[in-house]
């Protein structure tokens, strides 16, 4: 039986939070050149994006599979400019 589009949305964003640096401050996000694009920002959007869904899904809103592929998207996305900028490993 396949999961609910609730429940992919709720493993997403725990994959999201364990694995993307929220917790390092301004200087390290910026310590290097942002030549692949900015860490900071990057960062506040995932995280509004993820902090806006938690509240959908807490009041109940059942996400469809476009919702889960954007947000799967934006997050791989982000993930390799953070890669490239060295804040996270493979």
């Amino acid at each position: 039986m396949k999961p609910s589009t609730t429940t992919v949305m709720h493993d997403i964003i725990r994959q999201v939070k364990d694995s993307f640096p929220f917790a390092l401050d301004e200087q390290t996000l910026c310590a290097d050149e942002c030549r692949y694009g900015c860490p900071k920002k990057l960062l506040e959007f995932i995280d509004i994006e993820i902090t806006e869904w938690e509240g959908c899904l807490h009041n109940g809103e059942t996400p469809n599979f476009r919702d889960i592929e954007k947000l799967t998207r934006a997050s791989k996305k982000i993930h390799r400019v953070l890669e490239k900028n060295n804040l996270v490993s493979r």
